[in-house]
């Protein structure tokens, strides 16, 4: 089992920055992949970044060059920054995991970027 909380979101203008972290916790010896999706309002979940134990990164086409995800594989964190914020990037933002190809989803925060 595992338990994801996410922290440092909340409300910023267009063009600034944030950069929500999550921590894992639970009985398990490492976890292979990390990361956040996000769900807008009225719109399906979708992935924003993944981040694997060996450091390959993916992002969505939204958030290259803007959002880069990170983690510490030791403190079993992962962190998103991300910069040049847009309002289109108002959504909850979800931390995930996958360990022994189970999926594990935190329970999620709000990202609001106001014009």
């Amino acid at each position: 089992q595992v338990q994801l909380v996410e922290s440092g979101v909340g409300l910023v203008q267009a063009g600034e920055s944030l950069r929500p972290s999550c921590a894992a916790s639970g009985s398990f010896f490492s976890i292979n992949t990390m990361g956040w999706y996000r769900q807008a309002p009225g719109k399906q979940r979708e992935l924003v970044a993944i981040l694997t134990s060996g450091g390959r990164a993916g992002y969505a086409d939204s958030v290259k060059g803007r959002f880069t995800i990170s983690r510490d594989n030791a403190k079993n964190t992962v962190a998103l920054e991300m910069n040049s914020l847009k309002p289109e990037d108002t959504a909850v933002y979800y931390c995930y995991a996958v360990l022994y190809a189970m999926n594990y989803w935190g329970k999620g925060t709000l990202v609001t970027v106001s014009s």
